[in-house]
């Protein structure tokens, strides 16, 4: 170990061995860093902020729960955003069908709007799913962190590790993929 590299955290794992794709592990490494970022310099983030810098992931359940609530603003921004251009969808394709006398020199522009609307709710529709899949992964991660904690504890292994962190959100996140049904 050089001097440079500070000791590695026991509670961390190197991403790459979890069985991720790569695009799994980059959006783990940016929601690590996002909740480092957002941590305000305490201890906590800045260890979560060195391993990430590593490629490490860290695996208790302070870090694994922050993450978590992470990815739940994450995903909850996007099912809003989702909502509004699904509104907005709506309101175009109203907008196509109440206008017939100006169809013919509006039509273009608005079903150009209408393509770049479906295009974002498709995109957004992608990293919801991409994002609710690392939340369930990360929820995996912290249940079974939790459960090692409990081992320890009962062992008589488990000091200052007794803390309990706050229960497990289940959120329910309605989202219907029905894009599909409104192309034309």
């Amino acid at each position: 170990m050089s001097s440079q590299q500070p000791a590695p955290n026991a509670n961390a794992v190197p991403d790459t061995q979890l069985g991720l794709t790569e695009d799994q592990i980059e959006l783990l490494r940016h929601g690590q860093q996002a909740v480092a970022a957002a941590g305000g310099g305490s201890t906590s983030s800045r260890a979560a902020s060195r391993a990430s810098s590593q490629g490490l992931l860290l695996m208790d359940t302070s870090s694994l729960t922050a993450l978590g609530r992470h990815f739940d603003r994450v995903m909850q921004s996007i099912q809003q955003r989702l909502e509004y251009l699904m509104e907005q969808s709506q309101i175009v394709t109203l907008s196509v069908y109440d206008q017939a006398g100006n169809l013919i020199d509006n039509a273009d522009a608005e079903i150009a709007r209408y393509h770049d609307i479906m295009t974002q709710i498709d995109e957004l529709e992608l990293d919801f799913d991409r994002i609710g899949q690392i939340r369930e992964i990360v929820r995996g991660f912290r249940q079974r962190a939790e459960e090692l904690e409990r081992e320890l504890e009962r062992s008589g292994g488990g000091s200052s590790s007794s803390r309990r962190h706050g229960g497990s959100s289940r959120r329910s996140h309605g989202h219907s993929s029905s894009s599909g049904k409104r192309r034309t």
